[in-house]
């Protein structure tokens, strides 16, 4: 009797894997590895002439192109495409894009580097000041420190110096690879707070947390002023959940400093074209200005932003297609933990939403996330080597 399955195939290495799993021949694996791991690509806001172009060249490797109708006759100017074919056949036509016209050169580059960003990812370290943290091996956790009396999930509990430095030691213990230490609560209808009073709530229990623990801290805050002063007290890495626009000069005190900055995404509205497609733009664009400014880009980890500038419905399908925000190539940290995202979805109350969280950062897990940002740390460190463990078994 015959059996016929389908394999799932995301990268080369897995390709490479099941190639050699049938005794195909050593040159045979490394020609074929790219034809077997297929990809879609979209692509914004293209004109119809590089578009009729681009379709031209897709055609002729074997691949398609899908177009707005009316391109063919240019009674539209721009359109977006999606692409579709093999690694090979990309790779192809970005050979023939960049000997053509059109600005289809800087269009092939960009092609082919968000190809490199899709294939598995390596294992990297990234040096905190110092302290350094290994992506590629385990889903690192990162521990939530709330140092506010208004916080959605903790406030208050944590916000005398001793009993913050006690919480953040049990984290450690419990297996938090980074401390996150916020002293403005950013819940939706949060009451803004001066440098001085964040400062004062953030830097005793930082500075004494840099002499007794031994993991990275982070410092939540959107404010260059306090990211400078936490810097400056013993933090390692800056967590800004407006990615550099409600404070531009974030990205100078990034570079200043060299330390890993969390770009995430955020606005004041609900309002999107393209919900993906708008986040990648987004997180892209404040990449690139974090670069401009002199950070490196090996130090930019970028977060979707779940709860922030999205409704309930946007939110899940963010989460169900977190795996798209890899074309970036940057690490990616995930903060769903005890969010109103899970409490809709269950219809509990905040202190009851461990399950929920626990299912977020198990998607997340499998969608390619490097970072979890979790209160119930023990809890969600056995989730993580859990769903690690599986996640291992096929590379």
């Amino acid at each position: 009797m015959k059996y016929i399955r389908c394999i799932e195939i995301d990268n080369r290495e897995q390709a490479q894997r099941e190639l050699k799993a049938i005794g195909c021949d050593p040159w045979g694996v490394q020609h074929m590895a790219d034809k077997a791991v297929f990809r879609v690509l979209k692509l914004k806001n293209i004109t119809s002439t590089q578009a009729n172009i681009i379709k031209q060249e897709m055609l002729s490797q074997g691949g398609e192109a899908a177009v707005t109708r009316g391109v063919v006759n240019h009674s539209v100017d721009h359109t977006d495409m999606l692409l579709m074919g093999t690694e090979t056949q990309h790779r192809q036509v970005c050979m023939k894009l960049k000997q053509q016209p059109f600005k289809l050169k800087e269009i092939a580059e960009d092609i082919e580097r968000t190809l490199a960003a899709l294939q598995a990812t390596k294992t990297r370290e990234i040096n905190c000041r110092g302290k350094k943290i290994i992506l590629g091996q385990a889903t690192l956790l990162m521990g939530i420190l709330n140092l506010t009396p208004d916080s959605f999930s903790d406030g208050g509990k944590f916000n005398a110096v001793d009993k913050a430095v006690e919480r953040a030691i049990q984290m450690v213990e419990q297996g938090a690879d980074i401390i996150d230490i916020g002293g403005e609560s950013t819940r939706p209808g949060y009451q803004e707070i001066t440098v001085e009073e964040e400062l004062s709530r953030i830097i005793p229990i930082i500075e004494r947390l840099a002499k007794e623990i031994e993991v990275p801290l982070s410092v939540d805050t959107y404010k260059a002023e306090v990211a400078q002063a936490a810097l400056e007290s013993g933090v390692h890495i800056i967590n800004d959940i407006w990615a550099g626009q409600a404070d531009r000069n974030m990205f100078t005190v990034a570079a200043r400093y060299k330390c890993p900055i969390i770009l995430m995404h955020n606005q004041g509205h609900t309002s999107y074209g393209d919900l993906i497609s708008d986040m990648v733009e987004f997180l892209g664009r404040a990449a690139d200005s974090a670069i401009g400014a002199g950070v490196k880009a090996e130090n930019i980890i970028i977060d979707p932003g779940i709860g922030f500038g999205k409704t309930y419905r946007q939110n899940l399908e963010v989460m169900a297609r977190l795996k798209e925000l890899k074309c970036l190539g940057y690490p990616i940290l995930l903060g769903t933990s005890r969010k109103s995202m899970i409490g809709y979805a269950l219809d509990l109350p905040v202190d009851q939403r461990l399950e929920g969280t626990a299912a977020t950062v198990c998607l997340g897990i499998t969608k390619g996330v490097d970072i979890v940002r979790v209160h119930d740390v023990k809890e969600m460190a056995r989730v993580c080597k859990m769903t690690d463990a599986i996640m291992k078994s096929i590379g």
